[in-house]
């Protein structure tokens, strides 16, 4: 067996049991099914469990939705050993009449041809083998369509195909079985640049992005001046000028001219220092964490500023600027909502900042903490990310109350759009609140909770969802690609502005036929 079993099996299916049919979880990126559709309707009602140990994550291929193993296997010489939790016909679960078992069983197949297919490269005795181009890496590191420069890879008489412009690093074959083309091999190590032994005087700098000019102003003047001279040259042309009743005419004209051409003379000059505090309470805005890594911050800023323009496009607020806040320092109070990415390099607050940030949370405010590592397993998950790691010692200081996924009746899946997920860059990730007591009256829409949950985390990284450049397009790609679940973040990030504001309204709708009843409707 690939990992140790337990003694006995487990039954979700009779009525003395517990638990209810799980369906799948979403495959690990690492997984050889990473990228399959997982259809709704598959669900296990028995399964062999396997005994929980250090090594069982990395030997996990695929889960359940609560998080035990349903297929695990473990590399032994040159093959694998892949076992199936479930039956291989419906008795336990209706996986194996599903189109996923079909693909699971190539996925892994494909391990087996891609092994052949390496073999065969490295013995001399064989002929040649030439593999089309399947999917091609790109420059920003995701898998795709082959550009049309890449051409298909030779093996054969035991030497290793290099990385070069025409073949360049991905997968080669078919789905049924390929080869990696590497752009490093197993003997490669990274290694940090030192830049103290460069020549001259280096220095390492990031990427500069300035925001573009804006040329309206200068265009519009430069119109008026043509328009003005083309009524001066109309009137010389008629004789205008002979007469000098026309001269103060024309010194006023020219004295317009004059003024028009500086497109800033005419605008009365205000004090452009504003205290931050007066000018957080002259409209709602967004807040962000400064934490002083300025990739994260920029990243922070720019997806505020997506979602700003998106709620001022799709609702009836019109929220002012995002702003940069130091926890440490600034006025906490004047923020509804506040975005928190937690990063594990990031300098860890004191008690004294953490016991501000506690103060605000009790007065009502709302912090969203983004540990945006989905990939690596989020928060929640079997496995402990840094970011994860980072999150506990910063909620150490906090009176944190119980927490639970974001329940289908929550207020949150209902307070602008209906969402059944809270995607962002990543889908795999879930939503968690604060627990809120189940409703009894059945007649109720969605489940009442106390106010609004002081504390949301997610592993989503939803602000690199919301994040546009200066041109206002997206700045990074969602994982994996799809427009549809960007749109879905945007709506995410609404829904949370929303509950945010307004709290649990929409709970209260089962009020409205006594309410039109009292006003005789």
């Amino acid at each position: 067996m690939p990992v140790e079993l337990r003694k006995g099996g487990r039954n979700l299916s009779g009525s003395l049991t517990w638990g209810t049919p799980q369906p799948l979880a979403l495959f690990n990126p690492q997984s050889p099914f990473s990228g399959l559709k997982i259809p709704d309707d598959v669900t296990v009602t028995r399964q062999v469990l396997a005994e929980p140990n250090a090594d069982l994550p990395q030997n996990t291929w695929a889960s359940l939705a609560d998080g035990t193993p349903l297929v695990t296997a473990e590399k032994r010489g040159s093959g694998w050993i892949v076992l199936f939790h479930v039956t291989a016909n419906a008795s336990w679960s209706n996986l194996a009449l599903s189109g996923s078992f079909v693909d699971m069983l190539r996925r892994v197949v494909a391990l087996s041809g891609a092994s052949n297919i390496g073999n065969v490269a490295n013995d001399q005795n064989t002929d040649q083998t030439i593999l089309s181009p399947y999917r091609i890496l790109d420059g920003k590191g995701v898998l795709g369509a082959p550009p049309a420069n890449a051409r298909p890879l030779v093996l054969g008489g035991g030497k290793r195909p290099v990385v070069s412009f025409d073949n360049p690093p991905g997968q080669y074959g078919s789905s049924d079985g390929f080869v990696v083309q590497n752009m490093l091999d197993e003997k490669t190590s990274l290694v940090a640049l030192d830049a103290s032994n460069l020549a001259g005087s280096p220095a390492i700098q990031t990427y500069i992005q300035e925001d573009p000019q804006k040329m309206r102003p200068w265009l519009l003047a430069a119109t008026l001046i043509l328009l003005a001279l083309d009524g001066l040259a109309v009137l010389w042309m008629a004789g205008a000028f002979a007469r000098k009743l026309v001269k103060p005419g024309l010194a006023a004209i020219l004295l317009s001219v004059i003024i028009i051409s500086t497109p800033d003379a005419g605008i009365a000059q205000e004090s452009s220092v504003v205290p931050k505090g007066i000018e957080a309470t002259l409209s709602t805005r967004l807040a962000y964490v400064i934490t002083g890594m300025s990739e994260i911050d920029d990243i922070s800023r720019r997806g505020l500023i997506g979602l700003t323009a998106y709620i001022t496009a799709r609702t009836s607020l019109e929220p002012g600027p995002p702003v940069g806040i130091d926890i440490s320092k600034d006025e906490l109070s004047f923020y509804p909502l506040i975005y928190w990415p937690i990063d594990p390099a990031a300098a860890l607050p004191d008690s004294k900042t953490m016991a501000r940030v506690d103060a605000f949370m009790k007065k009502g405010g709302s912090v969203i903490f983004d540990t945006k590592d989905a990939l690596s397993g989020g928060f929640g998950g079997v496995s402990v990310s840094d970011a994860t790691l980072r999150l506990r010692q910063i909620l150490a200081d906090l009176d944190i109350p119980p927490l639970e996924p974001v329940p289908s009746d929550h207020v949150l899946t209902k307070a602008f759009y209906l969402l059944n997920s809270f995607p962002g860059r990543f889908n795999n990730g879930s939503l968690w609140v604060e627990t809120s007591e189940p409703e009894t009256d059945n007649n109720r829409p969605v489940r009442v909770g106390d106010g609004v949950s002081s504390i949301i985390i997610t592993s989503n990284d939803l602000a690199g969802a919301w994040a546009v450049d200066n041109a206002g397009r997206a700045l990074l790609p969602t994982v994996p690609p799809d427009q549809v679940q960007r749109t879905y973040a945007y709506r995410v990030g609404v829904n949370l502005v929303m509950y945010t504001l307004t709290g649990n309204y929409k709970s209260d709708q089962v009020h409205i036929p006594a309410l039109l009843e009292r006003l005789g409707q």
